[in-house]
């Protein structure tokens, strides 16, 4: 018999039952990934982590992150959520301001920005760009017109999870886009591999966004750090944002599915030369265990 214990969070965002929740079980070490996704289809949120001992002795720990679907090789929300719940169960030394956790694409840096509350920050493994997409083919994916999109061309980025980014004109058409899964093969054509789909719209902040992952088992996603640093690329690319060295903007999303977050984003040195971040507040609201036949 195993006894897991979990915690439930919701992460970008100081508000309760906003941002993207998460569930973090604390020691996996009794289960295979058999059981791991299982569990995650079970909790049923758009993922779930399991802690274990690092194998890296250079990181605090190490994670594995599944989709109800699918296990990930890094995701945002996942791995600032997890920190923070380490971090409040005394597992990374107080006051402990850089760390890093191990995960499948690598160690992943960790950045605690002291504050009421704190910001956890990571910062974003290393960007390659992809296929270019025909505006039109995206538009009629989404259900909107050629001009409701930027004249920019969308683009896969990959910062371990592929996603597509789609820039549109305005707010509007970024609540109004919607895609389902034969929309979803359309844009697949030609891809091996499965994609999010970003869509964003530039503001006076930064950004305006939404995230769908029908090939994941999320419709659509709340928050999507994981996508956040290549949103950042794709602006800096394409003149979508204005600033010195060291620009700090902010990502709204989740706010049409009425789970509104905040993503943080630092553009550290030249056009992100040293670096990506993206950061974070995290709110926790539940704790549990579950009990498992093993």
């Amino acid at each position: 018999m195993a006894w897991l214990h979990y915690r439930i969070v919701d992460v970008f965002t100081t508000e309760a039952l906003a941002g993207n929740p998460l569930a973090v079980f604390t020691d996996a070490s009794q289960i295979d990934e058999v059981v791991m996704q299982k569990i995650a289809r079970e909790m049923n949120l758009a993922e779930t982590t399991f802690v274990l001992p690092s194998e890296d002795p250079t990181c605090a720990a190490r994670v594995r992150i599944f989709t109800p679907k699918k296990e990930m090789i890094f995701a945002g929300h996942p791995t600032i959520g997890t920190s923070f719940v380490l971090l409040d169960e005394k597992r990374v030394p107080q006051g402990c301001e850089f760390f890093s956790l191990e995960e499948k694409v690598g160690p992943v840096r960790i950045w605690v920005e002291n504050g009421a509350p704190p910001m956890i920050w990571l910062r974003t493994p290393p960007i390659s760009e992809g296929r270019l997409y025909e505006r039109s083919l995206c538009a009629h994916a989404l259900g909107l017109e050629s001009a409701d999109l930027l004249d920019v061309s969308p683009q896969i980025l990959n910062a371990g999870n592929p996603t597509l980014l789609i820039p549109l004109k305005d707010e509007g058409a970024v609540d109004r886009a919607w895609l389902d899964m034969q929309e979803m093969r359309t844009l697949r054509d030609g891809e091996a591999e499965p994609f999010c789909v970003f869509v964003f719209s530039q503001t006076r902040g930064g950004a305006y966004s939404r995230m769908f992952a029908p090939e994941y088992g999320i419709a659509e996603d709340p928050a999507t750090g994981s996508s956040t640093g290549p949103l950042a690329a794709f602006m800096i690319k394409h003149g979508l944002l204005t600033g010195a060295a060291d620009t700090r903007f902010i990502s709204e999303q989740g706010t049409k599915m009425g789970r509104r977050s905040l993503l943080h984003v630092r553009i550290a040195g030249d056009k992100g030369a040293e670096g990506i971040y993206v950061g974070g507040n995290v709110t926790a609201i539940a704790e549990g265990t579950m009990k498992l036949s093993c």
